[in-house]
């Protein structure tokens, strides 16, 4: 049985475009490999941290909206923990609630989308 997860994960901002990229790849393809689905993904750019982590001020915020099996997390996790780049994370299990209140925010951000065209 798979569950609705949510994760979201600050990089260092130290990294070059293509690091960052190669790095959400990679949580990406971790993720597909073990039987997961992308439900939706986000790349919330270059913020401003509410404290310093680390020494920085800011970071890569990425999110990632998924489907898994329960003991996938505890590997996804680890793989934050081994990867230098990854300064902080969060996951969590969606209740019905959580997913429809994503469902209703990606509708909106689609639809101001779809006017801005």
């Amino acid at each position: 049985m798979q569950n609705h997860y949510e994760t979201v994960f600050i990089l260092t901002p130290v990294l070059s475009d293509a690091q960052m990229k190669e790095t959400v790849e990679k949580f990406r393809n971790l993720i597909l490999e073990q039987g997961g689905e992308i439900v939706h993904e986000e790349n919330w750019g270059l913020r401003k941290l509410a404290y310093p982590i680390q020494k920085k001020s800011t970071g890569f915020y990425q999110l990632f909206e998924f489907k898994a099996d329960p003991s996938f997390i505890e590997l996804l996790e680890i793989n934050y923990r081994r990867d230098e780049r990854v300064i902080r994370f969060l996951t969590f299990k969606m209740d019905k609630y959580a997913i429809e209140y994503s469902e209703k925010r990606r509708s909106k951000i689609q639809q101001k989308e779809g006017k801005e065209k």
